[in-house]
């Protein structure tokens, strides 16, 4: 439906391009969103709350952010970016593609180990902890892509802090975003996963099996900003109100910690 929804809206996009500058038609052009996948239920309920007040309801297409700033940097004319680190943001920005002044850390989140809901696992995470024995024999441990996905390079860096990392690494099935972490495991082909503490809590088919120590991985920010590629004149307006005292009190009763 989203994909559905973006895609009308570039075709508008390319219509409206013959339209006089402050035409109705632009006016009322709703920004473009690209979010972290992490970010799919806090985001929607914003979206909401801003349509709520009257505006046109944001579009919003979610992914991994590695993802969605290799759209942006193709040419996307999408308005803003939500990234789940600081890394993709600052790639975009370092290439000329991030609006002056527009840049703000907008959440932080935790990075939790989880389980199926039925399972009995339960582990103090900590140095030295034997995540391969509680995999069990064939079990396959389900994270973010290591390598590009902000959830996985998290995770990764976790566990070469606590140790665990050079073991359990031939074990780990990689995802393309967190969400697609969260799906194997939901589905029991991996009995333990990777995912931010907002994802677990999102689901009600998973627990919450371990807690990774908040020094063992680096801050877990997610910056928000627009985009020169963007082209509606309310992304500004729904750039703040993600930044207001509201806006965040949205991302908050979703499990997200506000900066």
């Amino acid at each position: 439906m989203v994909r559905r929804q973006v895609l009308a809206a570039l075709a508008a996009l390319g219509l409206a391009a013959v339209a006089p500058p402050f035409s109705a038609a632009a006016q009322s052009r709703p920004p473009i969103v690209l979010a972290a996948a992490s970010l799919q239920e806090s985001m929607n309920a914003a979206a909401d709350a801003w349509a709520a007040r009257g505006h046109p309801r944001p579009l919003l297409s979610f992914a991994a952010s590695s993802a969605l700033a290799r759209q942006a940097s193709s040419g996307a004319p999408a308005d803003l970016f939500i990234s789940a680190d600081r890394n993709w943001m600052d790639a975009l920005q370092k290439a000329g593609l991030v609006v002056p002044g527009t840049r703000t850390d907008l959440l932080g989140n935790r990075l939790v180990l989880i389980a199926p809901k039925a399972s009995s696992v339960r582990l103090a995470l900590q140095p030295g902890v034997d995540l391969r024995r509680a995999l069990g024999p064939r079990g396959r441990l389900a994270m973010a892509n290591p390598d590009a996905v902000p959830a996985g390079r998290y995770g990764k860096a976790a566990l070469e802090r606590l140790g665990a990392w050079n073991r359990v690494a031939p074990l780990v099935v990689r995802g393309e975003s967190v969400r697609a972490a969260l799906a194997l495991v939901e589905r029991g082909v991996a009995p333990l996963g990777i995912v931010y503490a907002t994802d677990a809590r999102a689901s009600a088919r998973v627990r919450i099996a371990g807690v990774f120590p908040a020094g063992s991985y680096p801050p877990i920010v997610y910056p928000a900003a627009r985009l020169k590629n963007g082209t509606s004149p309310g992304a500004e307006g729904f750039r703040r109100f993600l930044n207001s005292r509201e806006g965040k009190a949205i991302f908050a009763r979703f499990g997200f910690l506000t900066l």
